[in-house]
């Protein structure tokens, strides 16, 4: 079977895991803007970074596929995949940009990243601040895990990054 890793990454954990599962399965991995006809295979494997309720370059990326392609997506981001409200929360944001042929039929997959607030553009400083002053204001009782992550690791480095957490993809392919 003729496949792909694709990947939208900003920050680099994407990346780290594209690299890493493309060395394990023999497989090239390309950062989407630079591929040229997601038709050329016979399956995708895209992985993603979540931001700002979506998955980076998801849309553009599945736009090209026809119904009889395979397609396997993996988010990277912050939310814990082991808590069920984050992995439905994720799941609605892949939903709205995967089309419902494609997303009923695919597999998918979530895995944790990575943030040092020092890298961040000014971009993403200060949207991360806003969403900071804003859950703080959520009383204690009604905080998900989610938010007392996000409370919890704002303005540090973390690295949640485990690359054998590719080992579910890589049975499934």
């Amino acid at each position: 079977m003729n496949s792909i890793i694709i990947y939208g990454s900003r920050y680099g954990s994407t990346k780290r895991y594209a690299e890493r599962l493309a060395e394990i399965a023999g497989l090239k991995a390309v950062f989407y803007t630079d591929v040229k006809n997601v038709a050329d295979y016979d399956r995708v494997v895209y992985l993603g970074a979540l931001c700002a309720g979506g998955v980076m370059g998801l849309k553009k990326t599945v736009c090209g596929l026809s119904a009889n392609q395979e397609l396997f997506v993996a988010t990277v981001g912050l939310a814990d995949p082991t808590d069920a409200e984050n992995v439905n929360h994720i799941r609605g944001c892949i939903k709205k940009q995967v089309p419902a042929s494609h997303y009923d039929e695919s597999k998918i997959f979530h895995l944790r990243g990575a943030i040092d607030y020092t890298k961040l553009g000014l971009k993403h400083r200060i949207m991360m601040k806003l969403l900071y002053s804003k859950v703080l204001k959520i009383p204690e009782a009604e905080r998900n895990a989610e938010v007392r992550a996000l409370i919890a690791t704002y303005g540090k480095q973390v690295d949640f990054v485990n690359l054998d957490t590719l080992e579910p993809i890589v049975k499934a392919l």
